[in-house]
């Protein structure tokens, strides 16, 4: 694994072109908001590499909320038949898949 360049936002905003200057040369940048790491900056051939990886990560945790939510209060839930329908109009889902 690369060197971790850490920096606080304030660093971050006085130094951007430091920051784009050390994320385009493969070395990952982590900012930290109130002592606490917040964002990371990457290299963008990186970020489009992981990009689907990110996209199942992101779905996952929506799912969780969304499952949270369903926990705590059923009556939230949607008939699949809605569900498939909405997808299926969106082309996340073809007509035949289940």
């Amino acid at each position: 694994m690369g060197e971790i360049k850490v920096l606080s936002s304030e660093q971050a905003r006085t130094q951007w072109g430091y920051v784009m200057e050390t994320a385009m040369a493969g070395e990952d940048v982590v900012i930290k908001r109130y002592g606490k790491p917040t964002v990371a900056v990457i290299a963008f051939e990186d970020y489009q590499n992981l990009q689907e990886e990110l996209d199942e990560l992101r779905a996952a945790r929506r799912a969780g909320v969304i499952y949270e939510e369903w926990k705590h209060d059923p009556s939230t839930a949607r008939p699949w038949e809605e569900v498939k329908a909405e997808l299926i109009s969106e082309s996340i889902l073809d007509d035949g898949d289940e």
